[in-house]
Formats: structure tokens, C-alpha cells, sequence
């Protein structure tokens, strides 16, 4: 199947820039950058696709066996980079697809010159001497709500992501993309990136890294940004004077400017 068509792959930007690779979050699909994209255009060529299940992507490449494994999402990011020859590039990962990022880095450090994770958490369960943010039982509890009634799962869960309460135009938009998804793929989906622990992954990095937080984000806290700083050899630290987890859609131009000034540095 054609990769292109596959996972809904759109370039944009200055066609001889250096590459960006765009990659959403759990539940998101490409339009989630867009306050971001223009910050980006004039300096860098932007690479975006839909996750396999998601957003405009072909729906009947998925399936729940395949993708009920992160390490399918990060083998589908290096066949994108591979057919349409685009590495090296600066790949950036959001929430899960930070980890999807870490995930296809180290199989294929080739590919990348850089990696920027925005928001990342390697486990989202609290373990010993780790926060991740949420108990045993709170992940079990955010999965049967799932089961039971995904649009009511979808309208609560959203505005503890976005945070921002102020700003309820936010959660709406992160509310519908929830509901656009397939509950049986955001099922699979969801049990991936909730039961996941890559936090071992981490140290497989070679690529320079710049790891974004924000300085209030109830997904990821702070103790997870400081655990992928600390875990990844090398990386750098950032934390956007922002709130929630998708500053992308609530702090573009922090957001933009951390990955920019990473992206065009050179080493």
C-alpha cells in the first residue's frame, strides 16, 4: 500500500528546508499543528501525517492486532522517511508519539538528525521511585470508562488534557477530534499508550534531543520531563511557561520557537 495515501502524508513549507517531521498525539490527527505549521514554513519543509486508524489516514490498513503494539506506530514513521527519502530529518513527537519517536530513532538513528518530544511520557502508571501521573487503578478506571461509553469518556477526559478552562474553545476541539476517532481503534490505541513503559527505550537514543515540558501539564508532570532529560544521553530541557498538554494548540508560538531554535541549530 502506498504510504503516501496510507497514513494521509502532507508536505508543506520551503521545499529545499531542512525537514520536519510532524507526529500527533493519542486521539489527534495532523490539524493539531496548525497554529504551529506557519511559525515553521518559511525556514523548514514540513512533513505531517495521519497515525493508521486516525484522522485521514486509510482506515483498512488498520488492525487491532498490529497496532496494539507502539512499536507498529515507530515502523510506519521510519517506512514513511524510507519511501519518500526524507532523512535525515528532525523528528517531533507528541505525548505517545514522542515515544513512537524514541521508538524509531533507535532502530533507525540513521534517519534522524534530531528528535524534540513535546510533552513526553515513557509510563504513564506511577511505579516505584517514578511519577508517571497516574495510579494503577486511575488507568484502569480511564479504560473501562472508555469501554463503557466512549463519547462521555471522550467529553470528560479532554479538558484534563487541555487544561485551560478559560479557554473552553480548546477542549471542544480536542473533545471532537476524540470523537472522530473509531471507539474500537481508540481502544487498542488507548491500551497501548496507558499500559505502556518504555522508560528502558530512552537510553537507546544517540540522536541530539531537546525534551519539551510544560510547566503545568496533569499527563505528563514535571517529573516525567526531567526522568526523559535525565534517561536520554545528552538531551537538553525546556519547559514552555504554558499549561496543559497540547501546547501546540495553547501556546503555538512557545511551542514553535522551542522547536525551531533546536531544529536550525547545527550539532
Amino acid at each position: 500500500m502506498d504510504v503516501v495515501s496510507r497514513n494521509n502524508v502532507v508536505i508543506t513549507g520551503r521545499e529545499d528546508g531542512p525537514v520536519i517531521m510532524l507526529c500527533n498525539g493519542f486521539g489527534c490527527d495532523q490539524n493539531m499543528w496548525r497554529l504551529v505549521t506557519p511559525r515553521l514554513a518559511d525556514d523548514f519543509k514540513i512533513v505531517q501525517f495521519d497515525h493508521v486508524g486516525t484522522g485521514q489516514s486509510d482506515l483498512s490498513a488498520w488492525s487491532a492486532e498490529r497496532y496494539a503494539s507502539l512499536d507498529s506506530y515507530a515502523e510506519d514513521i521510519v517506512e514513511i522517511c524510507n519511501e519518500l527519502a526524507l532523512g535525515p530529518l528532525v523528528l517531533v513527537g507528541h505525548s505517545v508519539s514522542a515515544v513512537f519517536a524514541v521508538l524509531a530513532a533507535a532502530s533507525e538513528p540513521r534517519l534522524f538528525e534530531k528528535l524534540i518530544l513535546l510533552t513526553p511520557s515513557p509510563r504513564y502508571i506511577d511505579d516505584a521511585g517514578y511519577r508517571g501521573g497516574f495510579s494503577a487503578e486511575d488507568i484502569d478506571e480511564l479504560l473501562e470508562s472508555l469501554d463503557s461509553n466512549y463519547l462521555g469518556w471522550s467529553e470528560s477526559l479532554a479538558p484534563v488534557v487541555m487544561g485551560n478552562p478559560e479557554r473552553p474553545e480548546l477542549t471542544d476541539e480536542l473533545t471532537n477530534s476524540f470523537c472522530r476517532l473509531d471507539p474500537a481503534v481508540a481502544r487498542v490505541f488507548a491500551r497501548a499508550t496507558f499500559l505502556s513503559d518504555n522508560r528502558a527505550d530512552l537510553r537507546r537514543v544517540s540522536v541530539p534531543t531537546r525534551v519539551i515540558e510544560v510547566a503545568q501539564d496533569v499527563i505528563a508532570p514535571r517529573e516525567v520531563g526531567a526522568f526523559v532529560h535525565e534517561s536520554i544521553p545528552g538531551s537538553e530541557l525546556v519547559t514552555l511557561d504554558a499549561v496543559g498538554h497540547c501546547p501546540q494548540l495553547s501556546a503555538p508560538e512557545a511551542t514553535a520557537e522551542a522547536i525551531s531554535g533546536f531544529a536550525a541549530r547545527d550539532g
